[in-house]
C-alpha cells in the first residue's frame, strides 16, 4: 500500500513559515508535473491551504524490499520492509518542495510531518473530516480537498490508488457532517450569533438585519446570515466608503437560503449618523467597532422600541469596550448578547463538537477499513488476470500446434478430425491441471485439511460420494 502523506500544517510551523511553502491555483498543474517527475512518484495531490500544505502521493518503488534492509519485525506487513525505501522517496519531495519554493531543506525538515500506509489514510480522512484543523470541524477544508483533488484529475497526476481514496474520502466526509454533530455547534463569535438569531427568528427571509462596523468579524456574521437566507442587509460604519464596500460584496447577489432562492440580496451602506433610523427598521442588530464609549445607549433603543410598536428585536454586541450600553438589556422586547455571551456558547458548542470528534473517529475507522479491502482485493484481481493470462497461452500455443497439423495433411476425414480436436482438449486440459494437481498432492502428502479445502472450493471440485 505504497501511499504516503507528506506535510507542513498549523500544528509544525508558523505562518512565515506556512505561506513560503503554499501553492498558488495558477501554479498547481505545473507544481503537480514537475514533483511527479523529479521525485519519481506514481501518483500526486497536492492540498493547499492556510493553515496546511499536504502533499498526498503513491510510489510503489517502496513496496520493493530493500536488499539492504534488516528482516522486518512483523509490526507493519505493509510498510515494515520497504520503510528505507519510503523515507528515501520522502527526502526527494522534501528536496524537491524546497528548490521549488526556494528555500533550505533545513527549512522544510525543521516543521514538516510525515503519515506512511494505515496512518496516512486515516489523517487523510480525517483532515477531510475537519478532525486535524484549526477549528475543530470547520467545513471549509472539504471543500479545499475537493479542490486539490480536481487540480490533480485535470493535472492528470492522480491515478486508480488516490482516485479511489479520495472518493472514499469525500463519502467519509460527508457521512461524518451527516450523522455527526461535528458541525452543527458555533465555534466562533459571529457564527455563535447566529445560532442565537436561530432561536429567535424563524424565517430569515422576512428579517432586517444591521451591521454596525465593517470588520472582519462584521463580514463573517454577514456571511452566516446570507447562508440562513437573509436579503435585507444595512451596514453602518464610521467611514461611508468602507461600508459601501463591503455592501457591494452582497449587494444584488443571489439568495444563499433554501427559502429564498430567486431572490436577490439588498445591502446599503449608511454613516453612525443614521443609527437612530437605522435601529427602528432593525430586526437583528449586530455590532463590532472599535469606539471607545457605547454608540447605542438605552433612550435611543426605548424610541426604537416604540417606534418599532415593541416587535422582538435580537442585539449582538461583539464589541470590547462594548457598542451598546448595557442597561439596553433591561429593556423589553430587546434580547442583547455581549462578547461574553458568545463564549458561553463557544464553551459548551466546543465540548460537543469534541464528543462528535470521537464518534467522526469512529466512522473515519470504518471508511479505511473500506479502502483497504480494495486494496486487498486488487491482488485477487492481479491473480486472475495472471491465470487468464496462462490460460490463453496453453491456448493459444495449441491451438496454433493443431492448426499446423491441419494444415500438413492434404485430405481429412471425420475421424482425423475427431481425433485431433480430441487431442487438443487433452492436451489443453492436462496443462491446465498440472500446477493445481501438483499443489493438491503435496497438500495431501503434509495432511493440510485448510489447503485442501480451499483448493477444492477454489476449483469448484464437488466432493464424491463414498
Amino acid at each position: 500500500m505504497p501511499v504516503s502523506i507528506l506535510g507542513i500544517n498549523h500544528k509544525t510551523a508558523p505562518v512565515a513559515i506556512r505561506e513560503k511553502v503554499a501553492f498558488s491555483p495558477s501554479e498547481i498543474n505545473s507544481a503537480l508535473a514537475s514533483l511527479k517527475a523529479d521525485a519519481g512518484l506514481d501518483e500526486v495531490v497536492i492540498i493547499s491551504t492556510c493553515n496546511r500544505m499536504e502533499i498526498v502521493y503513491r510510489c510503489a518503488e517502496n513496496l520493493k524490499p530493500d536488499p539492504n534492509a534488516s528482516e522486518s519485525d512483523g509490526s507493519d506487513s505493509d510498510y515494515s520492509d520497504s520503510q528505507p525505501r519510503g523515507l528515501a522517496t520522502n527526502q526527494k519531495v522534501i528536496n524537491w518542495l524546497a528548490e521549488h519554493h526556494q528555500l533550505d531543506v533545513s527549512q522544510i525538515e525543521s516543521h514538516y510531518y510525515s503519515h506512511l500506509g494505515h496512518d496516512a489514510i486515516t489523517h487523510l480522512m480525517g483532515v477531510a473530516c475537519g478532525l486535524d484543523s484549526m477549528v475543530l470541524g470547520e467545513p471549509q477544508i472539504l471543500g479545499q480537498v475537493k479542490d486539490a483533488y480536481g487540480y490533480a484529475t485535470h493535472a492528470g497526476s492522480i491515478g486508480l490508488y488516490l482516485n479511489r481514496l479520495f472518493q472514499q474520502t469525500f463519502s467519509v466526509a460527508k457521512h461524518v457532517r451527516t450523522d455527526t454533530q461535528i458541525g452543527e455547534s458555533a465555534v466562533s463569535v459571529a457564527y455563535a450569533a447566529i445560532t442565537l438569531a436561530k432561536r429567535i427568528f424563524s424565517d430569515f427571509s422576512k428579517v432586517t438585519v444591521l451591521f454596525i462596523g465593517a470588520g472582519e468579524t462584521i463580514e463573517l456574521a454577514a456571511r452566516h446570515l446570507i447562508r440562513q437566507g437573509v436579503v435585507d442587509i444595512h451596514v453602518a460604519n464610521r467611514t461611508v466608503e468602507r461600508a459601501q464596500i463591503l455592501a457591494s460584496e452582497f449587494d444584488g447577489t443571489d439568495s444563499q437560503g433554501s427559502k429564498t432562492q430567486g431572490l436577490k440580496i439588498k445591502a446599503q451602506a449608511y454613516s453612525l449618523a443614521n443609527l437612530s433610523e437605522l435601529v427602528v427598521k432593525a430586526d437583528i442588530v449586530i455590532s463590532s467597532t472599535a469606539s471607545p464609549v457605547p454608540i447605542i445607549g438605552k433612550g435611543l433603543m426605548e424610541k426604537a422600541i416604540q417606534a418599532r410598536k415593541h416587535r422582538t428585536m435580537l442585539m449582538v454586541d461583539l464589541a470590547v469596550p462594548r457598542d451598546i450600553e448595557e442597561e439596553v438589556a433591561n429593556l423589553r422586547d430587546v434580547y442583547l448578547y455581549t462578547v461574553d455571551d458568545m463564549q458561553d456558547v463557544i464553551q459548551e458548542n466546543l465540548k460537543l463538537r469534541e464528543d462528535a470528534a470521537k464518534e467522526a473517529k469512529d466512522i473515519v475507522s470504518l471508511y479505511k477499513e473500506k479502502y483497504l479491502s480494495w486494496l486487498q482485493s486488487l491482488t485477487s484481481v492481479s491473480v486472475l488476470k495472471g491465470f487468464r493470462s496462462q490460460l490463453d497461452k496453453i491456448k493459444s500455443d495449441e491451438v496454433l500446434r493443431t492448426i499446423g497439423k491441419l494444415e500438413s495433411l492434404s485430405e481429412l476425414n471425420n475421424s482425423q478430425v475427431e481425433k485431433m480436436v480430441s487431442e487438443l482438449a487433452n492436451r489443453i486440459t492436462q496443462k491446465f491441471m498440472h500446477q493445481p494437481s501438483q499443489a493438491i498432492r503435496k497438500a495431501g502428502e503434509e495432511n493440510d485439511q485448510q489447503k485442501l479445502k480451499i483448493l477444492s472450493e477454489g476449483l469448484g471440485i464437488e466432493k464424491p460420494d463414498n
